[in-house]
């Protein structure tokens, strides 16, 4: 039995595919007997209960001790659980929640850091959590999650080296398993039929040359940054459009104002974001350079890919500013053309999601985390 542990993670798109697609992947792949487990706050919990067990009828849905301060507490429902369960893995997904498993740990039993960014950093830059005395623990407890769990899976190759160099990590005992997409994007209808049935819904031109944003409002996405990017792309060149779908943010409203007619913002089910995604020419991932977004796996990059899109990307962010330049997907800011994108080009982008960000693609590094 393999548990696959997650602390303080509500439901959403990205859950839905790095966390809910992860389990069925691995089932259906590997043949493993694995049970998700869930612990999550009491506000909304019916809600989101019901719907991680909509996608994962059998999961296990656990209200976690109220206040992430107390998340230690949680080691009690967990020993309950283990208790009945009798797990030989439990892959924690992030810090707490594999602190929370190594607080469980019997001799048979490994304990695996499934890492998804440099959590200590995030909290610092982002201020995620707010908590001194956990801001105080946070680094520590990330280090220990590092060393002294039986192995680690981590989003990019450059947290292996943020690893390396702020905690000394010089162990082999990893795999770099990235943000993957689900059967969703796997689908995906690239074809010229589908492209003029999105731009039409959103009233694009045939000359227009469409920029997308998809994704949150959050910190890390550097809104303000973009703003600053778009602006002066609006003022110069008259034919680009910007599609937002999003939550609207004061930067956006800013853009509207400046630029009517030229900014659309939708907020979409993720179920309906690829549709959309059709509709444009480039996609935007822009970002400050802060430590939490060089060591990132934006699942937005792959989102592009899928949809054809070319990337426009910024400077160290995770490990996809070098793919942008070595397999010629996208732009930097800094090098950023003008020009319609062919159906040929789309296709060639498309194949290069479907060779790197499948979950197939990484059978036999899941294979080796769970062996």
């Amino acid at each position: 039995m393999i548990l696959y542990l997650t602390y303080n993670d509500t439901h959403s798109g990205i859950y839905s595919s790095q966390v809910i697609d992860v389990v069925k992947f691995l089932r259906k792949e590997l043949h493993k007997e694995i049970r998700l487990v869930s612990l999550i706050s009491l506000r909304n919990f019916l809600l989101n209960r019901r719907k991680i067990k909509d996608e994962l009828p059998d999961a296990i849905v656990v209200p976690m001790v109220p206040g992430i301060s107390r998340w230690a507490y949680n080691h009690i429902s967990l020993w309950i659980l283990c208790l009945f369960l009798q797990p030989k893995i439990i892959i924690g997904r992030s810090v707490l929640a594999t602190h929370l498993a190594l607080k469980n740990k019997k001799k048979d039993v490994r304990i695996i850091y499934d890492g998804r960014g440099a959590i200590a950093a995030e909290w610092e830059e982002y201020k995620v959590v707010e908590d001194k005395v956990l801001l105080s623990q946070i680094k520590q407890l990330e280090k220990e999650a590092i060393f002294c769990t039986d192995y680690r899976i981590a989003v990019s190759h450059k947290l292996v080296e943020f690893w390396k160099m702020e905690y000394g990590y010089s162990a082999f005992t990893h795999a770099v398993i990235p943000c993957t997409l689900n059967k969703l994007f796997e689908d995906v209808n690239l074809s010229p039929g589908a492209i003029l049935k999105a731009r039409t819904e959103l009233g694009l031109l045939e000359d227009d040359i469409v920029f997308v944003y998809s994704g949150s409002v959050a910190g890390w996405q550097s809104f303000a940054l973009l703003y600053n990017f778009l602006a002066p792309i609006l003022n110069s060149e008259s034919l680009v459009k910007i599609l937002f779908l999003t939550d609207k943010d004061e930067n956006i409203t800013k853009l509207e104002h400046e630029f009517p007619g030229r900014i659309i913002c939708k907020k979409v089910a993720p179920d309906n974001v690829p549709d959309y995604l059709l509709a444009a020419d480039y996609g935007l991932l822009i970002r400050e350079k802060s430590i939490t977004n060089k060591v990132a796996s934006p699942v937005k990059f792959a989102e592009y890919l899928a949809c054809g899109l070319p990337v426009v990307i910024s400077e160290e962010l995770g490990d996809y500013t070098d793919f942008v330049v070595e397999k010629k997907c996208g732009f930097l800011i800094r090098n950023l053309k003008f020009e319609k994108v062919t159906m040929e080009n789309k296709k060639t982008i498309r194949t290069l999601h479907l060779t790197n960000f499948l979950k197939a693609s990484y059978l036999e590094n899941y294979k080796t985390v769970v062996s």
